[in-house]
């Protein structure tokens, strides 16, 4: 373990040593070509316009616009008080969210997001993942849902099932699923364009710390690896939720609330070379360790879910949401310890506050958006 460490830091530092190389390389190439051009006053450009080219360059030779791209956010419909879906997608569209999670095709919402430029996680409900064991069945989905409204409609993934546990009877027919409506998409041509995956959460894993220790439970593995391996072999994400929140309300004595909202004025946890000041990093970074272990250590991972209460529980205020929400934002353009440098692809949830969740009272309260259209938060989502 102590050689596998010094060799992983080593690599870490022979890599920070090749970036801080090819920044002095290319600040010399731009000083060579000031000299040049000062030679040759007849190709020199005006100095600000110069001056702004420079930035431009520099901008995309480092990438630094890899988290450009804005959060989604996942839309629910458990409310009796929500706006219309023309409302939602234009509410959308008027904040420059440009990616939604939907948990099941409803035709209003696909209709509405027809040209809207929105690119779209459509769900299918763990209630219906037996019909689609059934190969017609998953053709007919696909048809009835998907293709009818591409290129129209911007799929981007579909999610057969949202947080299947191992021991549950909807276990066995996720995968069966997924492959048929793999085989659909494939049929339509669209395999390049659509994934298909299923969203997880984290207790499936059975140790999550230090997060280079991250494992699947021995339970969890004979569901989820062949799960992993289909995702690979088709090179599609997995969709994981991510809740910092429920972590630090399950064991608040251990777990420090700045740590968790994102607000630690340093660093809390060290494994080996890397560091980590905040929960959301130090949970991801345990199930990227633990897809490591099973085989899959280029396996992306998306963030469906990720959300703070505003009432109803332990630590949900406005407050403390609002925080989680602008800091969540702003953090995953910048990847995990990890993953430097890697933007996280991640959805807020929700779009609204929901009064129809069942559950407990914190479920009504995860929007970021009141049913009025107003929004909780000042957050800005790019």
């Amino acid at each position: 373990m102590f050689v596998r460490s010094a060799i992983q830091c080593w690599k870490r530092k022979r890599l920070y040593e090749q970036q801080i190389e090819r920044l002095g390389n290319f600040q010399l190439q731009m000083h060579e070509q000031e000299h040049k051009d000062r030679k040759n006053p007849s190709v020199h450009l005006p100095s600000l316009f110069q001056c702004l080219l420079k930035l431009i360059l520099i901008k995309i030779y480092y990438n630094f616009d890899a988290g450009a791209q804005s959060v989604g956010v996942c839309y629910g419909r458990n409310g009796n008080n929500l706006p219309s879906d023309g409302e939602v997608v234009d509410l959308y569209k008027s904040n420059g969210i440009g990616r939604m999670r939907i948990y099941e095709p409803y035709q209003t919402t696909l209709d509405a997001l027809r040209g809207s430029n929105i690119e779209l996680i459509i769900g299918i409900l763990n209630s219906n993942l037996q019909a689609l064991t059934d190969a017609t069945a998953a053709t007919n989905w696909v048809q009835n849902n998907i293709t009818i409204y591409w290129p129209d409609v911007k799929f981007k993934y579909i999610a057969i099932g949202n947080e299947v546990h191992h021991d549950k009877a909807e276990a066995q027919f996720v995968l069966p699923a997924m492959q048929n409506i793999h085989k659909a998409i494939v049929a339509a041509n669209l395999q390049d364009q659509i994934k298909v995956s299923t969203a997880i959460d984290t207790t499936l894993l059975g140790n999550n710390y230090p997060p280079s220790a991250g494992s699947f439970s021995d339970s969890a593995s004979s569901y989820i690896i062949p799960i992993i391996n289909f995702l690979v072999s088709n090179g599609a994400p997995l969709l994981a939720n991510v809740y910092p929140y429920f972590a630090y309300t399950y064991k608040p004595q251990g777990i420090s609330l700045p740590y968790a909202l994102f607000t630690s004025p340093g660093v809390v946890v060290t494994d080996g070379c890397l560091q980590y000041q905040n929960l959301f990093d130090a949970l991801l970074d345990a199930l990227y360790s633990a897809l490591e272990k099973v085989g899959a250590p280029n396996l992306q991972i998306v963030v469906s879910e990720s959300g703070w209460p505003s009432e109803g529980g332990t630590a949900a205020t406005i407050d403390n949401a609002g925080t989680y929400y602008k800091n969540l934002i702003n953090h995953v353009k910048g990847g995990t310890p990890k993953k430097s440098g890697q933007a996280i692809e991640t959805y807020l949830f929700a779009m609204f506050d929901e009064n129809l969740k069942t559950g407990s009272e914190i479920e009504k309260h995860f929007g970021v958006f009141s049913p009025n259209k107003q929004p909780k938060y000042q957050i800005s989502f790019g």
